[in-house]
C-alpha cells in the first residue's frame, strides 16, 4: 500500500456505531408523503444494501407522526444483513425466499409495498437466475400484491449510453439495455407495467443510478483503489452518484407518483461527474497519489433527474460531504460491503 502523505482526513459525520441511523434520519418531505399513505408498509427484499435505510426511514417517519402502523421487512436475510438490526428499530421481519410461491401467498396483505429484491453480481455466467429472479419473480410478486400501491426499484442501465453533454437519460429516452442484466431489469419493469395495466394499482419504478454510502457504492470503488494505491480506469469517465438517505427519501416520496400506467422515475444526483476529477479529489483528500489508466469513452450509463428534482426537491446532500465523509470511512476503518459496482464495465456483464 502506498505510504500515505500528512494530510489530515476529516472526521465521520457521526459514531461509527450510527452510520445505518445517520443514513435513515427521516425528512419533513419523506413525513408528509408517509402521512398520506396506509400502512401496513411492506418491504420486500429488505436485507440488500438499502432495505434497512427504508425501512427505519418509514418507521422512523411513523413514529413522529403518532402513527403505530407496521412496518415489516421481508427478506431472506442471507446476505448483508441479520433480523436482529431490524427488529431493534422497531420493524418486523418475515422471512421469506420471493421466489417461492408458497411462501409469497404468506405474506401479509399491505397497501404499501416496496419491492427491492432482485440479482446482479455472478449473474454473467446465470441467464437462468436473471429470469427466475429478475424476471419470473417480480411477476408473481405484481401479481399477488394487485391491490396495492408499490415503488419497485429498477436501474437506470435500462437506458442506452449517453454523452455527458446530452445531460443523461430522461425518462422519455426509449429502454436499450446493454447486456443480460439490464435486459432482465427492463423485463422486471414491464411484468410490474402489465400487471398494473390489468388491475389498476398504482405502481412506479425507480430507475436508481447510483446510490452511494459509506460502505458500498461508485465513489467507495475509487477511494479505495487510490487507498490502496491501484489505478482508476476512467474509460467510462462519468457517472451519476445520489447519497443513499436522499436516494431513500425521494423513493419514498415516489408514492405520490405511483399510477396504474407504472411511470418510470429516475432517481439521482444532479450532474455528470467525471471519474477523473473523482480520483484527484479522493487523492487529495486522503493524501495518495491518484494514478490514472485508460480514456475517457464518449458515452457511460448517465441519467437524467430533473423530473424528480423539480418533484423533491434538489438532493440534499452535495458532492463535497459525500467525499468527505467516504475518505474519513475508507481512512480509519476500511470496511465496506465487499461488492464493487463494476461501474466500469461496458458490456453490462456482472
Amino acid at each position: 500500500m502506498t505510504p500515505a502523505s500528512s494530510v489530515a482526513v476529516p472526521p465521520l459525520p457521526c459514531l461509527r456505531t450510527a452510520l445505518d441511523d445517520f443514513l435513515s434520519e427521516p425528512t419533513p418531505q419523506v413525513a408528509a408523503v408517509v402521512a398520506r399513505h396506509p400502512g401496513p408498509f411492506l418491504v420486500l427484499g429488505a436485507g440488500g444494501k438499502i432495505g434497512l435505510h427504508l425501512a427505519t426511514l418509514l418507521r422512523r417517519s411513523l413514529d413522529r407522526l403518532g402513527r403505530a402502523d407496521r412496518v415489516v421487512a421481508v427478506s431472506r436475510f442471507t446476505t448483508l444483513r441479520d433480523r436482529a438490526v431490524f427488529e431493534q428499530r422497531g420493524i418486523e421481519t418475515l422471512s421469506c425466499d420471493l421466489a417461492d410461491q408458497a411462501g409469497l401467498i404468506l405474506l401479509p396483505d399491505a397497501p404499501t409495498v416496496f419491492f427491492l429484491a432482485g440479482v446482479k453480481f455472478g449473474t454473467a455466467a446465470s441467464s437462468s437466475l436473471l429470469q427466475a429472479i429478475n424476471v419470473e419473480m417480480p411477476a408473481r410478486v405484481a401479481a399477488r400484491f394487485s391491490k396495492s400501491r408499490i415503488v419497485a426499484f429498477s436501474t437506470g442501465c435500462v437506458y442506452p449510453f449517453m454523452t455527458p453533454a446530452s445531460g443523461g437519460a430522461t425518462e422519455e429516452t426509449p429502454p436499450r439495455p446493454v447486456g443480460e442484466y439490464a435486459v432482465s431489469c427492463l423485463a422486471r419493469e414491464r411484468a410490474f407495467a402489465a400487471a398494473a395495466a390489468h388491475h389498476g394499482n398504482p405502481v412506479v419504478l425507480i430507475r436508481l443510478n447510483y446510490a452511494v454510502e459509506f460502505r458500498y457504492g461508485v465513489l467507495v470503488d475509487i477511494a479505495a483503489r487510490i487507498m490502496r494505491g491501484e489505478p482508476v480506469d476512467v474509460t467510462t469517465g462519468h457517472v451519476n452518484v445520489i447519497w443513499q438517505r436522499d436516494a431513500v427519501a425521494h423513493s419514498i416520496q415516489a408514492l405520490d407518483v405511483a399510477a396504474p400506467s407504472a411511470p418510470p422515475l429516475n432517481v439521482t444526483g444532479p450532474d455528470a461527474l467525471s471519474v477523473r476529477d473523482l480520483a484527484h479529489r479522493f487523492g487529495a483528500a486522503l493524501g495518495r497519489p491518484a494514478r490514472i489508466v485508460g480514456q475517457e469513452a464518449d458515452t457511460a450509463w448517465l441519467n437524467n433527474a430533473s423530473a424528480s428534482h423539480r418533484r423533491f426537491g434538489s438532493p440534499a446532500t452535495p458532492l463535497d460531504d459525500m467525499i468527505r465523509w467516504i475518505s474519513a470511512w475508507v481512512a480509519t476503518v476500511g470496511e465496506t460491503w465487499g461488492k464493487p459496482t463494476g461501474y466500469e464495465r461496458r458490456d453490462g456483464r456482472f
